[in-house]
């Protein structure tokens, strides 16, 4: 009885404390904890496009980075994907795929010894090739391939 009355006062505390912290200004965030929106690349309508505003165009094809995902997909609105990038110092990966509408499917940045592995659910159009890009800390980019059939549309088809 007396430890559900103190997890309430401790709980009404600190909801009564929010307000008054929130307005004095303490409780406001030193850094910002997400990467900066890359309007550009997102909203390409071509895969050159895409990858030119995301810095990819002269990348380097690599058998390091591991592309798992099903070679035919009998439903475009969710085909699993997982990758993983053995490229040392991986800073970040990035899916595109060919024939969609918009190319660029998604975007995970990566810092410290985090491990650079990325599993997503994708939304293909049509049969497609889709490409990996990883970026590494020395500034080279690379690319892995692989193609996956689609028997029903997911995104306009």
């Amino acid at each position: 009885m007396f430890e559900l009355r103190r997890k309430f006062l401790k709980g009404g505390l600190s909801v009564t404390l929010l307000p008054t912290l929130l307005g004095t200004g303490m409780l406001v965030p030193t850094r910002v904890l997400a990467v900066e929106w890359n309007t550009t690349a997102f909203s390409a309508s071509k895969v050159g496009e895409a990858l030119a505003a995301y810095g990819a165009t002269g990348a380097a094809e690599s058998r390091d980075i591991l592309v798992n995902a099903p070679e035919i997909a009998e439903n475009g609105a969710k085909v699993d994907v997982e990758i993983t990038s053995n490229i040392a110092d991986t800073n970040s990966l990035a899916i595109f795929a060919d024939k969609n509408p918009t190319p660029m499917c998604g975007a995970v940045a990566f810092s410290g010894p985090a491990l650079p592995y990325i599993r997503a659910q994708l939304k293909l159009a049509e049969t497609t090739r889709i490409r990996v890009v990883a970026k590494a800390a020395d500034g080279k980019t690379y690319v892995a391939f692989r193609e996956i059939k689609v028997t029903i549309g997911g995104c306009g088809g």
